[in-house]
C-alpha cells in the first residue's frame, strides 16, 4: 500500500468515524481523541488531514452530502412516470430509512448546524448546503407536479422542496426529544396529504381511484424498498 492510499484511507476513517459519533453524541460532545479512537488513527494523523475540529466537521457534512446524494440518485423512486408518484415514492424511501435510535436515522448536517449555526459560520455553512442542495434535487418533480396539476400560481416548487426538509428535520428533533421514532413516520405521513392537497389531487383522507395509499399508490416493490406505511409507536 502506497503511503498515499494510507493517507487517504486514515481521512476516510476519520471521517466516516465522524458521521457516526456525532450523530450518536453531536458534535460538541465528540472529541479528536474519540475520533482518532473511533478510526483507528493517531492524533497526529489527524492533523495531518485536518487543522481542526470545525475543519473536521465542514469535511464531515461534505462527506455526508457525497454519501447521502448517491443514495438518493440511485434511489427507485425516480423511475416512476409521473412526477407526483415520484415525489410520493421519494417520501416513502424517507420513511423506510427510519429505523433504529435516532443515531441510525437522523441527518448529520442537521445535527450539527443546531450547535454550530452561531459559534462556526464555516460548519454553518457546510450543512446549509448539504440540507438546501438536498431540498433542490426535489425541486424539478414538484415542478411538474404543480404545473401538470394546475396548482395556484401563489405556490413555488422550491419553497415546496425546502418545506418537505423543514418538516424532515424538524421531525428528527421531536423524535429526539420524544425517543420515539414514530414521530417521524407520522410527519411523512402529513407530508404525503400536504403534497397532495397543494397538488389540487385527492382530498387527504380520500385516495386516488385505483392509486390507493394500502401500498399501491407506487410501483416500488415491497423488495425494493421495505415500506412503513403507519407510525411505529413504542409501547
Amino acid at each position: 500500500m502506497t503511503g498515499r492510499s494510507v493517507r487517504g484511507s486514515a481521512r476516510a476513517r476519520l471521517l466516516d468515524a465522524a458521521v457516526t459519533l456525532i450523530r450518536e453524541r453531536g458534535l460538541s460532545a465528540t472529541t479528536v481523541d474519540d475520533l482518532c479512537t473511533a478510526a483507528g488513527v493517531t492524533k497526529g494523523a489527524f492533523f495531518h488531514h485536518f487543522e481542526s475540529k470545525e475543519a473536521l466537521a465542514v469535511a464531515a457534512a461534505e462527506h455526508w452530502t457525497v454519501t447521502t446524494s448517491a443514495l438518493f440518485a440511485a434511489a427507485p423512486y425516480h423511475d416512476h412516470a409521473d412526477a407526483l408518484d415520484r415525489v410520493h415514492a421519494y417520501l416513502d424511501l424517507r420513511s423506510a430509512l427510519i429505523d433504529g435510535p435516532p443515531a441510525a436515522y437522523s441527518c448529520l448536517a442537521g445535527t450539527m448546524v443546531q450547535e454550530a449555526h452561531a459559534s462556526s459560520p464555516p460548519v454553518r455553512a457546510a450543512c446549509a448546503a448539504s440540507i438546501l442542495g438536498h431540498a433542490g434535487t426535489l425541486e424539478a418533480d414538484l415542478a411538474e407536479v404543480l404545473t401538470r396539476r394546475n396548482a395556484g400560481t401563489d405556490v413555488d416548487a422550491a419553497d415546496l422542496a425546502r418545506f418537505t426538509q423543514v418538516v424532515l428535520q424538524g421531525a428528527f428533533v421531536v423524535s429526539k426529544a420524544a425517543d420515539d421514532p414514530g414521530i417521524v413516520l407520522e410527519a411523512i405521513a402529513h407530508l404525503h396529504r400536504y403534497i397532495d392537497c397543494v397538488a389540487r389531487d385527492a382530498a387527504p383522507s380520500s385516495p386516488r381511484p385505483g392509486n390507493e395509499r394500502s401500498g399501491q399508490r407506487h410501483q416500488t416493490t415491497q423488495e425494493e424498498i421495505p415500506m412503513t406505511r403507519s407510525p411505529r409507536r413504542r409501547s
